[in-house]
């Protein structure tokens, strides 16, 4: 897998809960976009009555001095690597330069508490320039999580999308008390670190939360005209004890994989294709269009033991939607 900062999972998209809360300003087309699911959309012919009409969040051309900005509540708060300010499509009418800078407000804040002056902001991206039609990463070295974003244009224009990539920071003490957590889920900081092959589709939809929305939302291999089978290796958000393995083939009918084992590594273990992998799960047919739910030590070595990686390999290729490791995590 990639090391970019765009591999981890992006904080503030709607499907996670993310919103824009608040824009000085609107005029051309509304801020609710700017985390939209998608890559930003052009229609040459769309007009709307104040003008044209553009897939992301544009203020009017601005007359007097200043600046605009936008409020993001991110849909899970985390430790912020990275920020994507993508201005495709704007290209007569992007802004020349941005700012971000976050805060940590846990609970719901009022839209006046997180417009109040006193408000210490974090900047995570200082005022830099933006390239029109195109998206601009910039890298963050934050230490600490935020809740939200403020998103500043410098003086005026339009910005298709943000993508706010970072690692999750959940109250892991909190999950603990609760008892059985998805120990992959995407949302707590479950990530593929390494996959044999994503022809089709990434394996980062299969930690999504939800159901799989179409193929287009699973995990999904070419097919294989040689010896072997696929494999992908996730990285749990937290070790944990696996008690309960979901494999869903939901939307693979024709093309789910033939069958598939489950194994999993200790804290310190994982080393690539050098890890010494235990069979949780032994070697299980699998059919299509359906959720799967394995039991750890059902033909293989489910002892409870801790464990922070698992690999998920299917015979001998084929597509999965969604894979889900239901267990317990160590409070300390």
């Amino acid at each position: 897998m990639s090391d970019d900062f765009t591999d981890l999972l992006d904080l503030a998209g709607e499907r996670l809960g993310g919103a824009v809360l608040w824009a000085n300003d609107e005029f051309f087309a509304p801020k609710e976009a700017l985390v939209r699911e998608g890559e930003p959309r052009w229609d040459a012919d769309a007009y709307t009555e104040r003008g044209k009409w553009m897939d992301g969040w544009e203020t009017r051309r601005r007359r007097e001095p200043g600046h605009d900005a936008c409020l993001l509540r991110l849909g899970v708060p985390g430790v912020v690597r990275g920020v994507v300010v993508d201005t495709r499509h704007f290209r007569g009418n992007y802004p020349e330069r941005c700012a971000v800078d976050g805060v940590h407000l846990p609970g719901q804040p009022t839209l006046d508490r997180l417009l109040a002056a006193d408000l210490l902001w974090r900047p995570l991206v200082p005022e830099s320039a933006l390239a029109g039609d195109a998206p601009n990463p910039f890298p963050v070295a934050a230490a600490s999580p935020v809740t939200h974003l403020r998103l500043s244009i410098f003086p005026d224009g339009g910005v298709a999308r943000l993508r706010v990539h970072g690692v999750p920071a959940p109250d892991w003490a909190e999950l603990a008390r609760r008892g059985e957590v998805d120990l992959a889920a995407a949302e707590l900081g479950g990530r593929p670190v390494a996959a044999s092959d994503a022809f089709f589709s990434r394996p980062h939809h299969l930690l999504l939360p939800g159901p799989s929305r179409g193929m287009h939302d699973g995990w999904e291999t070419r097919r294989r005209r040689g010896p072997g089978n696929d494999w992908v290796v996730v990285a749990l958000a937290r070790p944990g004890r696996p008690r309960r393995v979901e494999v869903d083939t939901s939307h693979f009918k024709g093309n789910a994989p033939g069958s598939c084992s489950f194994e999993a590594c200790a804290p310190g273990e994982w080393d690539g294709e050098a890890t010494a992998w235990r069979t949780l799960v032994a070697r299980t047919p699998l059919q299509p269009h359906a959720r799967h739910e394995l039991v750890p030590g059902e033909g293989g070595e489910g002892d409870g033991a801790l464990v922070s990686h698992v690999r998920l390999s299917i015979y001998p290729d084929g597509g999965v939607a969604r894979l889900r490791v239901w267990g317990r995590v160590e409070e300390s």
